[in-house]
Formats: structure tokens, sequence, C-alpha cells
């Protein structure tokens, strides 16, 4: 399964439009997920109309409605069998995580933990490595997040306390752990030993534009990677594989309203859906899905700007001068110091260079030099960076939150026909289920008579919450 974290109707119409202008393209040129698109799917949680990614996941992975916050759990907070779950214990298939967010993120945790709480992700690692009831059922896990894994007394953690997950997982569930990419790498496939982690941030992987090569892959190159290895792995023991991707920073790129992190973040996982759809066809009886959990920002691909009737028009060649995310630039100005020499780099290098924006207005400049006085966080900084480009580029945004606009729904492979229309997004679940051949409350009967609940000291968390 493959899931576009935020990602509306609107934004895959942006993303062709621009892909078409930049690449001199045909109107008639589509992208690789137009080319299954079959429907589109229902987001509303068991709590609001509008839906968080906990809830979103839970709905996919759980076959279940639950509520906003709710990681593998159902509406009374009851643990739910997971379709990675089943796959794992009922078939003995192999199992894989791939994401650019922190593995412990909401949409991840929703496929392999149990918790009320999507904030507590320091016990989510604590399942995700096989402290759970059901034991282990993942394989392979691929994206960012290891602070949620590293002791509290080391740099770069997140965790509340002084446990070392790495060497639990190690010694405890047989986890080879890898964290970073020279040694990734270095992989031979067919040395490759499950269970496998590869983590490449402490926190969430970077956005697919400000990516440094040779620190962090790209989704599409991890997801290459793991489709050979349990490929390979599942052939060994001929039992086949569930894997979930995420192009988890689409999501959070419509959270900053950044049009330029979104495109890139959205091109990148066209890029993954184009690897996913060539193996599907070399290997029979692989399916594809991919959906959204839900839209973010309401995204339109034309705004007016003043009380003037709108131009029909918006403008691709502002959004190609962008440089780098503004969360990059927010960050940038954030460490800088408010003097004279400061406000020429952020007029020069962090506006005319990293924004591509010739033309910042008085107000513009002073908005953001008397951030500081302000006391608002770096991510309110990020989106003054934001609206100077999409009022520029006449690309509207009415919220920095989540809608309720129904997801385009994709899928490749026998029997995907059953998902042509409009869906609720459990019935996406309840496709799995059917498919695979799962037995969901066969391990909901046994979560529920083994738990005991997550220990609510463990809620409290370090990592920066968003609530994606």
């Amino acid at each position: 399964m493959m899931i576009s974290d935020g990602f509306g109707p609107a934004s895959e119409t942006f993303a062709r439009q621009y892909y078409q202008w930049l690449e001199h393209k045909d109107n008639k040129d589509i992208l690789p997920l137009d080319e299954i698109f079959v429907g589109q799917s229902r987001t509303q949680s068991s709590s609001s109309l509008v839906t968080d990614s906990a809830a979103g996941a839970t709905a996919f992975s759980c076959a279940k409605k639950s509520y906003n916050g709710a990681i593998g759990v159902d509406p009374k907070e009851a643990p739910c069998g997971t379709v990675l779950e089943s796959a794992k214990l009922h078939k003995n298939m192999l199992t894989g995580l791939v994401v650019t967010s922190r593995i412990t993120h909401a949409t991840p945790a929703a496929f392999s933990a149990h918790v009320l709480d999507r904030d507590n992700e320091n016990l989510i690692a604590v399942q995700q490595i096989g402290n759970n009831p059901l034991g282990r059922t993942v394989d392979l896990m691929f994206g960012g997040g290891a602070c949620e894994f590293t002791k509290n007394s080391s740099a770069n953690s997140c965790r509340m306390d002084d446990r070392d997950l790495f060497t639990e997982a190690k010694e405890k569930f047989g986890w080879n752990v890898i964290l970073n990419k020279p040694e990734y790498e270095a992989l031979q496939i067919k040395d490759v030993e499950l269970p496998l982690m590869a983590l490449f941030a402490p926190g969430h992987m970077n956005f697919e534009m400000d990516r440094n090569p040779q620190q962090q892959p790209a989704l599409h190159q991890m997801v290459i990677k793991a489709l050979d290895i349990l490929k390979t792995k599942s052939n060994e023991q001929d039992t086949g594989f569930f894997m979930m991707i995420e192009g988890s920073r689409i999501d959070m790129a419509a959270h900053n309203n950044d049009p330029a992190a979104h495109f890139h973040d959205i091109l990148e996982y066209h890029r993954t859906v184009e690897v996913v759809k060539k193996f599907v066809d070399e290997n029979p009886n692989t399916v594809v899905i991919s959906t959204s959990d839900h839209e973010t920002g309401g995204f339109t691909a034309g705004r007016q700007v003043g009380e003037d009737y709108p131009d029909y028009k918006w403008n691709p060649e502002v959004v190609h001068r962008v440089r780098n995310s503004t969360e990059v630039l927010a960050n940038a100005w954030a460490a800088s110091t408010n003097d004279v020499h400061s406000q020429n780099y952020l007029k020069k290098v962090l506006i005319q260079s990293g924004l591509g924006i010739e033309d910042a207005t008085h107000e513009e400049i002073e908005k953001i030099t008397n951030w500081k006085s302000t006391g608002k966080t770096v991510e309110e900084l990020s989106w003054y960076f934001s609206d100077m480009v999409s009022r520029r580029a006449l690309l509207g945004w009415s919220t920095h939150g989540h809608t309720a606009v129904d997801v385009n729904l994709y899928a490749k492979g026998d029997g995907t026909e059953v998902l042509r229309g409009n869906h609720e997004n459990t019935d996406i679940g309840d496709f799995m289920v059917d498919f695979l051949g799962l037995d969901l409350d066969d391990l909901t009967h046994k979560l529920v008579n083994c738990s005991t609940g997550p220990p609510a000291v463990e809620f409290a968390s370090k990592a920066t919450a968003y609530h994606g």
C-alpha cells in the first residue's frame, strides 16, 4: 500500500501542470498516478468530519474508523489487529515500512503499534521493535526518527527515558540497525539479514528539495532497495510480502503552505509510484493501492489576491525560482542575529536566492525582521516565507491544517476493479483483508485479551508535535 500524506486532488492538478510546464510537455502528458486512477476515498474519522493522519491510517490498517489521534485502536480505545500484523502472523509474509517521516509517526505507527495517543512515539518505538503482545511483526523499516530509539542521555534523543532501543532491538529481537547512508549503500541484497532497520535522520527526513544525496536516499531509492530485499527474502520462503510506503513530507509542506516543497515531494512520490507500477507489471499476483489519508492546506491552483476580480491563471515560474523549503529558510533566519549584516543576509540570501524573489515589499521584510519580538514559532515564521511565494504564484491555501475533501484513489493489479468509484477509507482496509485472506478479528481478540494498555508515564514526548 502507498499513502501520499496530505495529498489532495488539487495538488495532483498543480503537480501535473507544473511538470508539463517545467519539462515542456504536451498537456496530454500525465503523471504516473493519473494512469491508474480508479476513484476517491472519503476521509472522515469517528470523531470528526476532518480526520488526522492517525485515524486515517488506522482506517486503512484496521479497516475501522477511529478517533483523531488513535494509533491502531478503535473508538473505545481497544487495540485492533492490523493488515501488516495479520500478513505476518497468519500468512507468514514479510513486512516493511518505508517512509520519509519519523518511522514512529502516525501513518507507519498505525500499521505496527497500538497506542491511545499518536504523540506517544516513545511507546510506539518500543512496540515496533517487538515489545508488544503480538511480538515483532515488522521485518524492515526505512525512514527517519532515530531520536525515538536513542536513550535520553545521548545527543539527538527525544526519548523521555534512558532506554537504548537500538541495543534492545539488536539483542532482544535480532534487528540489524543502520544509521547512515554509506552503510545502507553497502548492503548486498543476498547478504541482508532481517529484521533490518535503516534510519537516516534523528527526526523527519529532509524535504526532497533540501535533501543531501550523500546523507539521505530519496523515497524511490529506499523503495527499490526494500522491494529487492523483500522479494528476494520472501521468495526463499515462498510467502510474499506486504509493504506500506508513505510520501510523508507532502503533507508537511502543505501544513507550511510551501508550494515548492509540496511539489518536489509530490514529484518524488510519482517517481516511487513508477517504480512500484513496474514491479507490479513484472510480478504476477501483486497489487498496489495508492491513496491519501486526507487533504492538507485547502490548496487551490489559482487565487484572488486583493479586491479586484482575479485573472484566470497561476504562475509556475514563481515556484520554479524557489531553491529551498521555507522550513530551511525559517530555521536559518531564526539562527541569525537581527543586525545590519543579518538584514542583508535576509534580503540577499534567504529571499533573493532562497525564494527567488527580487521584489520583496517593505511590509514583507518588516514582518520577518519583527518575528523574533512576536513570540511566534519558527513554524509560523516559515508561513511568512511561504506566503511570499504563494501570493506571487497565485496559489491559494485556506488552512495550515487538514480539510474534509475526498481524496483520489489509485490502484493497479488483478482484482482492483472493485475499488472503482467513491469509497469509505475503511473499504481500502477491507480490500487488503480480502485480497490477502487476512483475519484481523483474531488478532484483535488476542490483543484485547492480553492488553494492559500503554503506560501513561510515556505519553509525554520531547519530539516536536505536529498533528498531520
